[in-house]
């Protein structure tokens, strides 16, 4: 296909879906057009060569809406592009338009409904690029995690949901909601299409072979958020269970106990450091429009607000010293295999979910892929979370790739 023809089809879908699905804040069809038109009468431009993207709405893209998910910003129009943006542009990728994000990356629902899981949330913050792709509207977006916005999200939606080792990929203009813990993601329909975005994105070199055995030894990993398991997950784990171990895949028994050991006070920590970097974050908007704040972002920027200096002395240090064990104490190959969310995606009113089985691994850093293997007894997709140590993503992405070609439908 031209890029032109494949910009038109998709075009057309989210002309047919969009009034039901409402993951765009802003579909950018005469500017994709346009650029469609100048790659096809042009030279090659790169791997992402006449490649559509969705952009969360955290992203500044030249000349679109840049709202954040908030009414404070209902107006602004970005007057350059992000870097991630600008990366993907100059490796020929097309940006169709911006996709809905919840309020400043935030825990308030948008307005986005889930494709596959009807009456469903599609999870947040990154919830228009995963519902949007989920759709089959845009094959590749852009997301960002803080704490769960692109692994939960991708489960809930039945996507492949990448967040890759923190800082991997340059965040400038990109609005920041907790600096320690904010990174760039990608959603795609299979792995082979993350790694491929990842690739164009950062230069490094992501090959993903058809294997006929797992590519490295495993560790099922439950974490210390295993208490906050629904009971559809806890059916669909161990089967899950099952099933790998009947693929003879190699499997560790556990993670170092000593490292395990040092994440008991993680998930309290992450929220707190993630509630006092928001307050500083978001200082300039909620001094001009505190009221135009939801009452839950305005309750989390108090909290951080209120940590004492001792407190967030003490914080600092612990997630230095934390982040270090990560380093010290898993083998850089490591691998490891835990759920994506608490469970199926919770009903569209209730909330965006839990990130209880994702705030380590972002505090930490980690390298996070979400692989749609599992479902409730409904059919609604569960993810399986593949975590590796810090820089091993590549590890991360050929092990994620061989789950989905030896479990995906089972």
């Amino acid at each position: 296909m031209t890029a032109t023809e494949a910009t038109e089809a998709l075009i057309a879908r989210i002309s047919d879906l969009e009034p039901e699905l409402r993951a765009w804040v802003h579909v950018d069809a005469e500017g994709a057009r346009a650029d469609a038109a100048a790659l096809d009468a042009g030279p090659n431009r790169g791997p992402l060569h006449g490649v559509a993207l969705g952009v969360k709405d955290l992203f500044a893209a030249a000349g679109l809406p840049w709202r954040s998910g908030s009414p404070i910003w209902k107006d602004r129009i970005a007057g350059f592009d992000a870097a991630p943006v600008a990366l993907a542009r100059r490796a020929g990728a097309i940006v169709l338009g911006k996709t809905v994000t919840t309020e400043f990356a935030g825990y308030k629902p948008s307005q986005t409904r889930n494709p596959v899981a009807p009456g469903r949330t599609p999870g947040g913050s990154s919830s228009g690029s995963a519902a949007a792709v989920a759709a089959g509207m845009v094959p590749l977006a852009f997301g960002t995690q803080t704490s769960g916005s692109v692994i939960r999200p991708a489960s809930f939606c039945g996507v492949v949901g990448f967040k890759p080792s923190f800082d991997l990929i340059e965040p400038y203009g990109v609005t920041a909601l907790a600096r320690s813990f904010d990174t760039v993601g990608l959603f795609a329909r299979d792995v082979p299409d993350v790694a491929f975005g990842i690739e164009a994105l950062t230069g490094l070199a992501l090959p993903l072979p058809t294997l006929a055995q797992a590519p490295c030894p495993m560790t099922l990993f439950r974490s210390a958020a295993w208490s906050k398991a629904e009971p559809d997950l806890l059916r669909a784990w161990d089967a899950f269970e099952a099933d790998l171990i009947a693929t003879g895949a190699q499997l560790h028994d556990t993670l170092p106990p000593s490292f395990v050991r040092a994440l008991d006070p993680v998930l309290e920590l992450h929220a707190r450091i993630m509630a006092v970097e928001a307050s500083e974050a978001l200082a300039y908007e909620a001094e001009i429009a505190p009221d135009l704040l939801s009452a839950g972002l305005r309750a989390q920027i108090e909290e951080g607000r209120a940590v004492p200096p001792a407190q967030r002395h003490a914080d600092r240090l612990a997630l230095t010293r934390l982040r270090a064990r990560a380093v010290s104490d898993l083998d850089p190959s490591a691998v490891w295999l835990t759920p994506s969310s608490c469970g199926a995606a919770p009903d569209f009113d209730a909330s965006t979910g839990d990130p209880a089985f994702n705030r380590t691994w972002s505090l930490l850093g980690l390298p996070s892929c979400s692989v749609p293997l599992l479902s409730d007894d409904a059919g609604r997709p569960i993810g399986v979370q593949v975590v590796g140590a810090m820089g091993n993503d590549h590890g991360v992405l050929a092990t994620a790739n061989w789950l989905m070609q030896r479990l995906a439908g089972l």
